[in-house]
């Protein structure tokens, strides 16, 4: 097995980076990360592919990703109230393809919620397909989150997978 560690360092600190905006809910830069073009995907049955045409907790473009982030920051959406504060982990990160400007990478993410009292855990595995731009930098293209406790549901949740 051949491993690029330089580019394993490289979408390791840009995956790290992302969790950190998520966890302290700097969503306008989190916006930034991704590609006009990209998907954001949490799938109900982790064992499904074709997420088109499936029913998902989340199958965001750029409009929906826009409108996710605005509901948070507004509170417009119930489930908002009071703010969850979430702390991940982001581990296993493996580079899977890197070809023509597009790198594919598995990670596992560790995601605890504490909110009203309450401690909650979500595990996944998480799929990024991501693009490096002309100057150099990487976007998000498409990431999809396969939660492992997928059967549990994700009603009312205050932030971002």
């Amino acid at each position: 097995m051949n491993i690029n560690l330089n580019l394993l360092n490289e979408v390791t600190a840009f995956i790290w980076a992302e969790a950190d905006m998520l966890d302290h809910s700097e969503y306008q830069e989190w916006l930034n990360l991704w590609s006009e073009q990209g998907k954001y995907i949490i799938p109900i049955d982790p064992t499904l592919t074709d997420y088109e045409n499936n029913l998902n907790y989340a199958y965001d473009d750029h409009h929906m990703r826009k409108l996710r982030v605005q509901r948070l920051e507004n509170g417009e959406a119930i489930s908002t109230a009071p703010k969850a504060n979430t702390v991940r982990s982001v581990s296993r990160v493996r580079v899977i393809q890197d070809q023509d400007n597009e790198i594919v990478l598995r990670c596992a993410q560790n995601l605890r919620e504490f909110r009203k009292e309450n401690l909650k855990h979500y595990t996944a595995d998480v799929t990024y397909h991501l693009v490096r731009q002309t100057e150099g930098g990487l976007k998000i293209s498409r990431k999809v989150i396969n939660l492992v406790n997928s059967t549990d549901t994700l009603a009312g949740i205050s932030y971002i997978l």
